[in-house]
This record gives structure tokens, C-alpha cells and sequence, in this order.
């Protein structure tokens, strides 16, 4: 009598291990390489909201407040754009003709581009109002 004793595995198995072994690394590759990629992005929002929040913190000290526009280059991938304006608020009923303090609206852009496009492809926007005595603001 012989018995039938299988040793090992056919190669029909073998294939189809390796077929699922494969699927499963592509997409724990694929999984992995979105989070790197959102981590970058990321990285690239703070350092904008970090441009656009010290440009806030110059204005009224270094950069003074009145009326203007300016822009510049960050790290040659930023680029942003500052526009101070004088904020009004006798659209809203008020009578500024006596306040003895002018408010300020302040803008900035901040803009970068993604891969070879050369476009700025994202952006953020921060606004924020300035108070400066009147006696102080340049005309």
C-alpha cells in the first residue's frame, strides 16, 4: 500500500502567494507615498502661513502703515504680495472725522508653485486691520 504524502507546496500556490504578496506591497507603497505627499504639502502651508504672519508682525513697525502695495521672493519657491489700505467704517454709520486713530486694512498673499509647472498652483490669504494714531500716519 502506498500512501499518498504531499511534501511542499505546487507551484501553482507559490504563484498566487506572490500575486497577493504583491498586490498587498503596491498599495501599502501606495498608502505610504499619499502620506509622504500630505505631509509635504503640509510642511508648505506653514512655511507660507509662517511668511504671511511675519509680514503681519512687520507692519506698523518696520514696514509703516499707509497706503501701498509691495511683494517679494521667499526662498526662490514663495512669493507674496503685501497691500496695506486705509479701512473705513462710515459704511457702517460711524463718524471717523473726529477718532483721533486710523484703522488699517493689511493683505498678504502668499503664493508657491508645485513641480516643474511653474505656476503658483496654491495660495493663502491672511487680512487683518492695523490701528495707527492719526497724528502718525503718513499722507
Amino acid at each position: 500500500m502506498k500512501t499518498n504524502k504531499q511534501q511542499g507546496f505546487s507551484l501553482l500556490e507559490i504563484l498566487i502567494a506572490f500575486s497577493i504578496l504583491a498586490l498587498s506591497l503596491g498599495i501599502l507603497l501606495k498608502i505610504f507615498s499619499g502620506g509622504v505627499n500630505t505631509a509635504m504639502v503640509a510642511e508648505d502651508y506653514t512655511i507660507a502661513t509662517q511668511i504671511a504672519e511675519s509680514l503681519l508682525a512687520k507692519t506698523g513697525s518696520e514696514i509703516p502703515l499707509k497706503d501701498h502695495q509691495s511683494s517679494g521672493d521667499e526662498n526662490e519657491k514663495y512669493h507674496w504680495q503685501l497691500t496695506i489700505s486705509p479701512f473705513s467704517l462710515s459704511s457702517e454709520g460711524f463718524d471717523t472725522k473726529n477718532a483721533v486713530a486710523q484703522l488699517y486694512k493689511v493683505s498678504v498673499t502668499v503664493a508657491w508653485g508645485e513641480g516643474d509647472t511653474g505656476g503658483d498652483d496654491r495660495q493663502i490669504h491672511v487680512t487683518t486691520l492695523k490701528l495707527a494714531a492719526k497724528n502718525n500716519v503718513a499722507s
